[in-house]
């Protein structure tokens, strides 16, 4: 099978490399998509998991595009609570502040991420599935590089790493967290994707499921029941679409929020002369902190689902709406420091595109025995509980801030991208967005351009690479801001391709692969 022409961008280069090697084998740009996917499970662990969650954005030019929604959903079907729920703190350092996690076996929501990626291939793939598997696999058993990105990440969250000696032989984290550079492996996941490979309803339905059960069942301490994972589906949606700047946006749509937050910044950009501001200089700065400004402030108003209404966005625009917003709200913290999400994007020569965002959370300490998966946290995470920890009906999909996306103008995709970082995903992807499709920046100096995040009344900003009048606007509009002095990962991670060009994101470790 002739090679399939394409780009790939990534977290990581075994990553991105898994992606080519699929296009290289004949496949399209959904075995590239799964191929990097399944690889990330085992060199990204910090990131995501077969027993994750995820989003993705994807489609032909024949087909157009939609969206598999496979984040993870409330357990307990069937069940009630158990005699004694597994969920409790731990604090993670990061240097100058710490910040509390919550983990457990009672954190541990339905995943997603295995039955959505084999739903994805099934539907839309080309290559054989042990084929797509093939990376993975050889990563897992013959071993990867940590990088020094997720090296560090990993020494983040020593405190869930290492917390019993199996989380810690799938973290290489026997001895302390391990540095980048070290060459780890995982033969127990090697194992269980060859078993996907070979039969993959018997891998779900047998080994997978059992060791759900067995570990995260409400005699374990945990939610998850047999109901849950049989009701479970990915679902297919419609992507949320947004005018902007002459092309059209499509991205995450309800009941996640992410995408809908997006879709508002993006029409408020339309209405701000931005064209006229020099680049990086202080009129820049302050436009894109005040749409910021905005956005956050409709979200903490819980206007998410009713942002997607061009009329709703509009009664924002108008200036005693942009004023409300600026005082509605004291200070309002960023959740999770971390953001522990992953993206791909690929797109290949016949006009197909893949955007997809993953996150395992931060893991809950405990891995599936004999599979070395290792489970996500997501009913301990605060920024997707916003009513509380375990408030939502048993099987209710749990809304994220995830936003994969794809622009699309009239001779097609423009750009595909998508980003890690929690509540700063829609600050990061506006921010890249804009820079492309306004200033018409190259791909790569718009993913590395400085950033600003807001949320409520407070700023977070990197101070390499605007004007000096830029940073003295911005101290003198917002004194307690938080200045980083260089690219941070706090701000996100945008991995991005288009027709012409791939970019990962320095700030998380990002790579691209070009199949030419």
């Amino acid at each position: 099978m002739p090679k399939t022409k394409g780009r790939v961008a990534a977290g990581d280069r075994q990553t991105a490399d898994a992606g080519a090697e699929a296009l290289r084998a004949g496949g399209n740009a959904i075995d590239a998509v799964c191929a990097a996917a399944f690889a990330a499970f085992v060199v990204e662990l910090p990131l995501c998991s077969p027993a994750g969650a995820g989003v993705l954005v994807s489609g032909t030019p024949q087909r157009g595009l939609r969206v598999l929604d496979f984040f993870a959903a409330m357990p307990g079907l069937g069940a009630g609570a158990p005699t004694s729920l597994d969920f409790f703190d731990v604090m993670v350092d990061f240097g100058p502040t710490g910040q509390v996690f919550h983990i457990g076996r009672g954190s541990a929501a339905v995943p997603g991420a295995l039955p959505g990626l084999l739903a994805l291939h099934q539907a839309e793939g080309e290559l054989p599935l042990s084929e797509v598997l093939a990376p993975a696999i050889a990563y897992a058993r013959d071993g990867y590089v940590l990088s020094s990105g997720l090296a560090y990440i990993v020494s983040i969250l020593e405190p869930i790493a290492t917390r019993n000696a199996a989380v810690a032989e799938v973290f290489g984290a026997q001895d302390g967290a391990p540095t980048g550079g070290a060459r780890l492996s995982n033969p127990a996941l090697a194992d269980f994707l060859e078993h996907l490979g070979r039969a993959p309803d018997d891998a779900i339905a047998g080994a997978f499921t059992s060791a759900l059960l067995d570990a995260f069942g409400p005699d374990a301490g945990g939610l998850l029941t047999r109901r849950d994972l049989e009701a479970y589906r990915p679902v297919w949606r419609e992507p949320l679409w947004t005018d902007f700047s002459g092309l059209r946006l499509a991205t995450n749509p309800p009941p996640s929020s992410g995408g809908t937050l997006i879709a508002m910044g993006l029409r408020l950009a339309d209405r701000l002369p931005l064209r006229d501001r020099p680049w990086l200089e202080s009129a820049h700065a302050l436009e894109i902190a005040t749409l910021l400004t905005t956005i956050s402030d409709v979200r903490a108003d819980g206007y998410d689902a009713r942002i997607a209404d061009p009329a709703a966005a509009a009664t924002l625009l108008d200036p005693a709406g942009m004023d409300r917003a600026s005082t509605l709200h004291d200070r309002r913290r960023v959740e999770r420091q971390l953001g522990g999400t992953t993206h791909i994007s690929v797109c290949d020569e016949r006009g197909d595109v893949a955007s997809l965002t993953m996150s395992n959370g931060e893991g809950c300490g405990t891995v599936l025995e004999g599979l070395g998966i290792h489970v996500n946290n997501f009913l301990g995470e605060e920024d997707i509980n916003p009513h509380g920890f375990h408030q939502l009906p048993a099987g209710r999909r749990m809304t994220t801030m995830m936003a994969p996306s794809v622009l699309m103008g009239a001779d097609g995709p423009q750009l595909v991208l998508g980003s890690g970082g929690s509540n700063r995903i829609r600050s990061a992807i506006l921010q890249v967005l804009i820079a492309r499709a306004v200033w018409g920046v190259d791909l790569p100096d718009a993913i590395a351009a400085p950033r600003l995040h807001v949320e409520g009344s407070s700023l977070w900003y990197e101070a390499s690479g605007w004007s000096e009048s830029a940073i003295a606007a911005l101290d003198d509009a917002w004194p307690d801001a938080t200045r980083f002095d260089a690219a941070n990962m706090f701000f996100g991670g945008v991995h991005a391709v288009s027709a012409d060009a791939a970019a990962g994101d320095p700030r998380r470790n990002g790579q691209a692969a070009i199949v030419d």
